[in-house]
């Protein structure tokens, strides 16, 4: 299989993403688990603490083909999760975030059944590896904003109302949804010159309500378009960033690139991110099943499982999260919420 070619499909499509890399394996923080509280009336799997585990990782990433080398950084039963999927195609739909969980299940399955007949299609804007012997089709649709941005003659123009690439994602199998990265973004990294709300051009508005003007839109696309009757939806969590130490109690820390321990306990003394209560508030309007993967609190917790600056540009990056790691967690869940 030439994945050396599956990686470059991989690098056009995200060509603006920050790049990270393969020194993270040397952290020990790849020895860490998540472990669920114990209350057997209510389990929370999404609820619990960080704990050592010489089992982790699941796998060699040194290994593993799938890997880019800015995400490479040194308990899932893959043949169960391919045998209950058989014959279905799933697609993560997002931005780098999902990208980094992509690779991570690709990784998790290969561990699993490294002597499965793999095949990519190379020939597509969607990259898609097929287990063959399960007919399990695992893509990635890439997609900052989930709705549309389209070119005008004023330029780049965001439109909160209009989600056109629907039409691809509800022929899915199992949908995996995530946003929130670049909504926050200005200056040249911000994705949009102008923002169309209801008709109305605006040079710019409340980020976090056109968040959540956007999430309603595609909220009312899963209620009127999606058959959840033969497509799962899944949306991810807010995964949180790590450059702001007042967030876990060290005012003076500006990033990550010293952390090598989890926050202990099982809440980050921050609190939750404002963009996962939007969140979960327009998930809570729609009519048809939705699950949350909600692996923000987890993720908070691991400030030193970033790559920091162990990455090709040796750029500080505490936004991205080293595989193996954090991913595998949350694929885990995904696991999970699927099979179980």
């Amino acid at each position: 299989m030439d994945f050396q070619r599956f990686s470059s499909v991989l690098l056009a499509i995200f060509i603006i993403m920050i790049i990270f890399s393969s020194l993270c394996l040397a952290s020990p923080s790849s020895n860490v688990k998540w472990r669920k509280q114990n209350n057997r009336s209510n389990c929370d799997v999404y609820q619990g603490s960080w704990v050592y585990d010489d089992s982790y990782p699941l796998y060699n990433s040194s290994a593993c083909p799938f890997i880019r080398k800015e995400f490479d950084c040194f308990k899932f039963d893959g043949q169960n999760f391919l045998q209950s999927l058989q014959g279905k195609k799933i697609m993560f739909i997002g931005d780098s975030i999902s990208l980094n969980q992509f690779e991570s299940l690709l990784c998790l399955l290969h561990a699993s059944v490294p002597n499965a007949n793999i095949r990519e299609e190379k020939n597509t804007s969607v990259p898609t590896v097929i287990f063959e012997d399960y007919e399990v089709s695992i893509m990635l649709f890439h997609s900052l904003l989930l709705v549309d941005v389209e070119q005008e003659d004023i330029g780049r123009v965001l439109e909160l109302d209009s989600l056109k690439d629907g039409n691809i994602w509800k022929d899915m199998d199992v949908l995996v949804f995530n946003t929130w990265l670049w909504w926050y973004r200005r200056g040249p990294k911000q994705p949009w010159d102008y923002v169309e709300d209801n008709g109305t051009i605006l040079k710019d508005m409340d980020r976090m309500v056109a968040f959540r003007k956007a999430l309603t839109t595609w909220a009312k696309w899963i209620d009127s378009e999606v058959d959840t009757n033969k497509t799962r939806v899944i949306f991810q969590g807010i995964s949180p960033s790590h450059y702001n130490g007042t967030e876990w109690n060290e005012p003076k820390v500006m990033n990550c690139s010293k952390e090598t321990q989890p926050i202990s306990g099982s809440t980050y003394p921050s609190g939750l991110p404002l963009a996962l209560y939007v969140l979960e508030d327009v998930l809570s309007s729609i009519k048809k099943p939705i699950h949350l993967l909600n692996i923000t609190t987890l993720s908070q917790l691991r400030k030193d499982a970033h790559p920091s600056s162990y990455n090709g540009f040796r750029a500080m990056d505490c936004t991205h999260w080293c595989i193996a790691g954090v991913p595998d967690t949350w694929n885990e869940l995904l696991y999970t919420a699927l099979v179980n």
